[in-house]
């Protein structure tokens, strides 16, 4: 087929099936992505078959910047957590610690080292032990629902790996010209012929999953990759007693990013429709009873009422700062402190107004039993989250305490610029039933792991009231 655009020029494309073949054969094929994305090019080989020969070719026609992607739950069995815990880059691509194979390699860096590195990260009998780190090839965690959910090279590399049959882990590299500038699609295009290459497009792959009916991954992927990976992992659960009350808690490892959480639970067991409040994340409010913020007396708050009415706190690490991270909440603080409000601090250094996203609390709470809640937050973005991700938030109630000189512009932003509904003359309104329209949240930038739809470059929203996607 050909395809003839303002911004690409006709090129012959083959085949998904022919594509297949190719990786099957040990071949690697050409992808290009959305014109409207990166618009480049990337080689894409399987790993599990991958030789110095074409290590070497890829390298030579690329940067020469080789990556591994792979399910978030073959990075988990390798141990290989993320880079960073709060990425900054803008497509969101979830680089692990790079690596070399432990055995069989010299320096790491040729192509015949490299070649022997993705087969060892293809193996299923490789653990962490077989890997060393730093190394010279960087795994890439991929999204789950593949191109689906995410239109990038790294999705479109396991889902090519996953669709041939073969170890759901791929190679890729983006194509470069000799001057160092990226190959776009007419150059890809010459060098597919010249090299006897399958080329491709993201957009194919994703109307041929969507047209075979290969779409088990999109519609279950908030708790399950590839059918078999949960977004947490409930690690141990004892009794602690806390001067609010008696709680069970329990600890989860985040499979997505590695963060710890915990949910502390009160011994008297959940009601019905338990009381939940999810928590971010606070060093400064929660432990150092910061007068900035409003976060240390609603967690005492929500505690006290979770023991008397048999509720649950959800402690989400990774979320300090609204996801920017404790250091850059304090360079955030700086800036506040020279007239920028709370919203216009994050923009400034370079930050969205708020990163989080509650994925790891709806499967902590569905872990829990805790279906359907009456949430405890004046946050819109928080009840449109959990119910994007299967919650039933029946009921909201607000929570506002710990009111200070300190933090009533810090208020009155998240009232004006964030939509959190809020009181603002004085007074304490704790636990009174709120109506919190959750389409009237802050936009936020995608997500990956929101309910939200990557389709080919363009963002399908999720209206968490009806579950149906609008544009």
């Amino acid at each position: 087929m050909t395809l003839d655009t303002d911004r690409f020029v006709d090129a012959t494309f083959g085949t998904i099936e022919e594509a297949l073949d190719a990786l099957r054969a040990g071949r690697p094929v050409i992808v290009a992505d959305s014109p409207d994305r990166e618009n480049e090019v990337d080689v894409i080989l399987a790993a599990e078959l991958a030789t110095p020969e074409w290590v070497a070719w890829t390298i030579r026609h690329s940067s020469g910047y080789l990556c591994a992607p792979m399910p978030a739950s073959r990075a988990d069995a390798l141990g290989l957590p993320l880079m960073v815990p709060q990425s900054q880059d803008p497509r969101r691509t979830a680089y692990t610690v790079s690596v070399d194979a432990a055995r069989g390699v010299t320096t790491g860096i040729s192509a015949s080292d490299r070649s022997h590195t993705l087969l060892t990260l293809a193996d299923p009998s490789s653990g962490p032990e077989s890997l060393i780190r730093p190394g010279h090839v960087l795994p890439l965690r991929a999204v789950p629902g593949g191109v689906l959910h995410r239109a990038g090279h790294t999705e479109a590399a396991v889902d090519l790996c996953r669709l041939a049959g073969l170890a759901p882990v791929g190679a890729i590299a983006e194509l470069v010209n000799d001057d160092g500038t990226m190959v776009r699609l007419e150059a890809a295009a010459r060098i597919a012929v010249d090299n006897g290459l399958v080329l491709v497009t993201i957009a194919d792959l994703i109307a041929w999953r969507t047209s075979h009916g290969d779409t088990v991954e999109a519609k279950d992927a908030v708790a399950d990759e590839l059918g078999t990976q949960p977004r947490v992992h409930e690690t141990h659960t004892a009794y602690l007693p806390t001067k609010h009350g008696d709680f069970r808690i329990h600890g989860y490892r985040d499979l997505r990013t590695g963060a710890e959480h915990v949910a502390l639970v009160a011994t008297r067991g959940l009601a019905d429709q338990p009381v939940v409040r999810v928590h971010s994340e606070c060093l400064t409010g929660d432990a150092f009873g910061s007068a900035r913020c409003d976060c240390g007396p609603q967690l005492d708050a929500s505690l006290a009422m979770a023991a008397e009415q048999g509720g649950a706190v959800v402690y989400l690490r990774g979320h300090e700062g609204r996801g920017i991270g404790l250091l850059a909440k304090v360079a955030a603080y700086a800036l506040q402190d020279q007239g920028r409000d709370t919203v216009e601090a994050n923009l400034d250094l370079g930050w969205e107004a708020d990163r989080r996203e509650y994925g790891a609390a709806a499967a902590i709470l569905a872990g829990l039993g805790a279906h359907r809640i009456t949430l405890l937050t004046n946050n819109p973005a928080k009840v449109a989250g959990l119910r994007a991700h299967g919650i039933d938030v029946a009921e909201i109630r607000g929570l506002e305490v710990g009111r200070t000189p300190h933090n009533a512009a810090y208020l009155h932003t998240k009232a004006v610029s964030m939509g959190h509904v809020l009181h603002l003359e004085p007074g304490i309104h704790q636990g009174t039933p709120i109506h919190l329209d959750p389409v009237q949240a802050a936009p936020a930038a995608p997500d990956v792991d929101t309910a939200d739809h990557i389709l080919d470059g363009q963002v399908l929203a999720v209206d968490p009231t009806n579950q149906e996607t609008t544009a």
